[in-house]
């Protein structure tokens, strides 16, 4: 890992897409350019502390930038969380990887499930116009 140019970290949840950028720091935590503190409010953002409620002071000597785009907020916030496990996991090494996998295995591992896409005759993907027969 570089000093300059750190290491890039990709999560997905739906179709939002987080990428992060760790690199030697001072333990500074950016999404969208905007402090973690100030990024959201209630749950969401203890959702978003919980990676770095998890590692503790170990994250202090790093930076991690977070751009995230797509889908609706909640969908951004579980990636903005997978992507920032995975790049304390990347810096730190295996004890992390095994303390999120305990804690929670939806940090580590990407959820690419997406909504269908829409059929014809229907409303939606499955659901159809009613048949009567009479």
């Amino acid at each position: 890992m570089t000093a300059k140019k750190g290491s890039i970290i990709k999560a997905k949840k739906k179709t939002a897409i987080a990428r992060a950028t760790i690199r030697k720091g001072t333990g500074k935590v950016k999404i969208n350019n905007i402090n973690v503190d100030a990024y959201s409010k209630g749950y969401v953002k203890e959702l978003l502390m919980e990676p770095i409620r998890l590692a503790g002071d170990d994250i202090k000597e790093f930076d991690i930038d977070v751009n995230v785009s797509g889908s609706g907020f909640m969908s951004q916030a579980i990636a903005v969380r997978s992507c920032l496990a995975k790049a304390i996991v990347k810096a730190k090494g295996k004890k992390y990887k095994d303390l999120f996998l305990a804690y929670d295995r939806a940090m580590l591992v990407d959820d690419v499930r997406q909504v269908e896409s829409k059929k014809p005759l229907g409303r939606k993907a499955r659901k159809k116009k009613q048949h009567s027969k009479r």
